[in-house]
């Protein structure tokens, strides 16, 4: 089973009968790729949470058009709205797989940020959306994360505002176990820092705006593979 992503379709039951075109990238993956012919049904989502069954009517390899036959609400497999922001690694190959495997887990919202000890200080959020997309699609996961642009470290502790906010750090001081603060039903964001992990201040700037300093355990994470574990947490203790 194939996923197509079809964000021009925003309706339920009402676009039933109605007839779309796959963009071109699309349109060439169903047809050249997967031999998609008319007649067949093929699976849709906008990316919101809907998917829909269509019918291709004109299997063009650059304008592929169908029908819509069903439209379906999915429901969510956690109950929290999961907000993971976390600095960029130098790597980029490695920032890109924390996004593509929170795709997969479960994730609301990503917000790439810039740290006092960042190492990457510019990033092509566009890419990382087609990572995001691709992943998705993979998986079957018809509600795509909302991918924000490189957000200054200090602005954004200033402006969160989910029910409960959490920063992982490594330094030595009193910190909560994430695993056991999480709630069910609440909006939830957790901070991991760079290589070089937060700064002093930007710690003490979070702890001033409500953020619960957190431990993902007892060994010290890569930053890409910390932000995976603090989206599988919020995912497993949410349900």
């Amino acid at each position: 089973m194939y996923l197509f992503y079809t964000p021009e379709i925003v309706g339920g039951a009402e676009e039933i009968g109605k007839r779309y075109c796959l963009d071109a990238e699309e349109s060439a993956h169903c047809v050249r790729v997967l031999r998609y012919d008319r007649g067949d049904e093929i699976l849709l989502t906008n990316g919101k949470g809907m998917t829909y069954t269509g019918r291709i009517t004109n299997p063009n390899p650059k304008r592929c058009e169908l029908e819509v036959l069903t439209a379906e609400k999915q429901t969510k497999h956690h109950s929290n709205y999961i907000h993971i922001a976390i600095a960029p690694t130098k790597n980029i190959e490695r920032i890109e797989w924390f996004v593509e495997k929170c795709t997969e887990i479960g994730v609301d919202e990503i917000t790439p940020l810039l740290c006092r000890y960042s190492e990457r200080k510019q990033l092509r959020v566009d890419r990382l959306q087609k990572v995001i997309l691709s992943a998705a699609k993979q998986s079957l996961t018809p509600y795509l994360p909302k991918l924000n642009e490189l957000t200054d470290c200090k602005e954004f502790i200033k402006n969160a505002d989910e029910q409960t906010r959490f920063i992982a750090h490594c330094y030595k001081e009193d910190k909560r176990e994430l695993r056991n603060e999480i709630k069910p039903s609440k909006s939830v964001v957790v901070m991991i820092g760079p290589e070089g992990d937060f700064s002093e201040e930007e710690i003490a700037t979070a702890l001033e705006n409500g953020f619960v300093p957190v431990s993902l355990g007892d060994s010290r994470l890569r930053t890409e593979t910390a932000g995976i574990v603090a989206c599988h947490i919020c995912n497993l203790f949410s349900i």
